[in-house]
């Protein structure tokens, strides 16, 4: 065998275990399985920007131009539930835009609310996009919020098809989860850092190009507009805010008392290894005072 031939003998036997490496391993079990579809109108009405939706089947179209963006919001409020929606992302140039999937109590609440958000942060040409996850507890937007961000790049194109997007609340855990794999567990440590008053459901597409792709270094092109964001696949059930208080939190995993399983935390380490890229725990020019359960 000749010796220049062997380097490339080696690469075709070493690649296939290569690509087999930077895909998930299987979670094992899988909570949107265990809650039913529901059409856009069954769950949701528009918020703002009516002119930038357009419904389709089970589904909605929102996007965003030079001259509004959109959002929409549940009929009903929630105290606990999975949350989830298959979401397909704008390809290209996205810089500055946001799209959002989130739990909020803003309105109910101005100045003083909750919020736990799953954020698409839109990004530049050849660049993947970043999903950023948050918690805010009786937070605001006057500059004493206090973010806890956790972000990832993701194993696939966002672009390409849809993929599902949850977030998982009950009274002792926060999950998100990405088809189905936990990419972050936040746990209730105490009444101060967890969010239990009831929160409504929402998603929107705007313009934040004063931070959201390199912290403003890119803003939003509307030379490439509109900027779309795809939802179909709604999941909200649990407890809402009218439920009687014997309603059961639902769980991610086997188990009613919820936690993830051991093999939902190897597929959490394994994003985390691979894809997880800022995490506010561990960010040293952060003041974990005020975020106590970094450390506890």
């Amino acid at each position: 065998m000749s010796i220049f031939f062997l380097p490339f003998l080696l690469f075709l036997i070493v690649l296939p275990s290569t690509n087999a490496g930077y895909w998930p391993p299987s979670p094992g079990y899988y909570p949107s399985s265990k809650f039913k579809s529901m059409s856009f109108y069954q769950g949701f009405k528009n918020l703002w920007g009516p002119n930038h939706q357009n419904v389709d089947n089970n589904g909605i179209n929102i996007w965003l131009d030079r001259n509004s963006g959109s959002g929409f919001k549940s009929i009903k409020p929630f105290r606990s539930g999975y949350f989830g929606a298959s979401i397909k992302l704008q390809p290209g140039y996205t810089a500055g835009v946001i799209t959002a999937f989130y739990l909020s109590n803003n309105e109910a609440h101005p100045g003083y609310h909750d919020e736990v958000d799953i954020e698409f942060l839109g990004t530049t040409f050849g660049k993947p996009y970043t999903l950023q996850t948050n918690v805010y507890i009786r937070g605001s937007g006057d500059g004493k919020i206090i973010g806890r961000e956790m972000k990832f790049h993701l194993w696939f194109d966002p672009t390409k098809d849809f993929h599902h997007y949850a977030i998982l609340w009950s009274p002792r855990e926060i999950i998100f989860l990405v088809d189905d794999v936990p990419i972050r567990r936040y746990a209730r440590k105490s009444i101060a850092t967890f969010p239990l008053r009831p929160m409504w459901l929402y998603g929107s597409i705007w313009d934040a190009s004063s931070w959201a792709t390199e912290d403003g270094k890119y803003k939003a092109d509307y030379r490439y507009q509109p900027f779309y964001g795809k939802f179909t696949n709604f999941k909200a059930s649990g407890c809402t805010a009218y439920s009687s208080r014997w309603c059961h939190p639902v769980s991610a995993s086997p188990s009613r008392s919820g936690g993830l399983t051991r093999q939902q935390r190897q597929a959490m380490n394994w994003v985390h290894s691979h894809y997880l890229a800022y995490d506010y725990c561990r960010d040293s020019k952060r003041d974990h005072s005020l975020t106590p359960e970094c450390w506890r």
